[in-house]
């Protein structure tokens, strides 16, 4: 990989303010977020026009979902990076059930899963260029001809980081040099929840342009190397229960002694809402 001379590049960079070619989404402010209250087809329109915008620098986008509001509830550290992303949607029924509750109601839950699919169609027809930063050492060739079959004409390279990928040492810059030299209009990073903020926050007002998506696991899913629940247990908000079931061993602490912390969560956002 190249180096560059960008001044400072370990260290965070301000968000700087930009002047968006369309309206501001509405947002509703949420366990500390302000998610953007899009359905799904609006929430790719957002994203399409924001790309095809020239958006400048590039913007984040994030969807927070029930682990991921827990996380940030344990470590508050987190939260001046996550709340850099442009765009916030939520990706997850709780997330969704409980702004209806508290009356501050999102229409309805927008995945990255979801969101990749979309992007990488939106991809091939505006001929954008795309960048994955996710999957296993010495993975790339495979994976991206598996991009290659399931999105025919889609310009996409993937890089694979070491398994001791550090978003803020120097694998993290050097990743970050080599992006910015090839000015994509999409970056994914799928490297899971908390390094994928922490490198956007830090890299994505670097880039000249476009959208830097933090989608942990939605490339694996993307080219069916991992297969989503049906849509019918989607809509019942039990996909989580599917990805327990798939693979237990290394998600039943999140989702049954980790994630139960939401419900508290919920409570809290309640009380101040009731008081406020």
């Amino acid at each position: 990989m190249t180096t560059s001379n960008h001044d400072n590049p370990g260290r965070r960079t301000p968000r700087m303010q930009t002047t968006l070619p369309f309206p501001s989404p509405a947002r509703m402010r949420l366990f500390g977020l302000d998610i953007v209250a899009a359905d799904f087809q609006q929430a790719v329109g957002i994203l399409t026009e924001a790309v095809s915008g020239r958006q400048t620098p590039a913007a984040i986008v994030s969807t927070p979902n029930v682990d991921h509001i827990v996380r940030l509830d344990k470590r508050p550290e987190l939260l001046p990076d996550y709340r850099q992303a442009s765009y916030l949607f939520a990706d997850g029924m709780p997330i969704v059930w409980a702004s209806r509750l508290l009356g501050r109601p999102l229409p309805e839950r927008v995945t990255g899963s979801d969101l990749f699919v979309a992007l990488c169609r939106q991809a091939v027809v505006h001929g954008w260029k795309s960048v994955v930063l996710g999957g296993m050492p010495g993975s790339a060739a495979m994976l991206e001809a598996r991009f290659a079959a399931a999105y025919p004409g889609l310009d996409i390279t993937v890089i694979t980081p070491s398994m001791q990928f550090d978003p803020d040492g120097e694998e993290g810059r050097q990743v970050a040099d080599t992006i910015r030299a090839m000015a994509p209009d999409l970056v994914f990073v799928c490297l899971g929840m908390p390094k994928q903020e922490i490198w956007a926050a830090r890299y994505a007002p670097t880039l000249p342009h476009g959208l830097v998506l933090c989608v942990g696991a939605a490339m694996e899913f993307a080219i069916g190397l991992q297969q989503r629940a049906p849509r019918p247990v989607q809509r019942l908000g039990m996909e989580w229960l599917w990805r327990l079931l798939q693979n237990p061993r290394r998600l039943w602490r999140r989702y049954l002694v980790d994630d139960r912390r939401f419900f508290v969560l919920c409570w809290q956002e309640w009380r101040r809402a009731r008081w406020s």
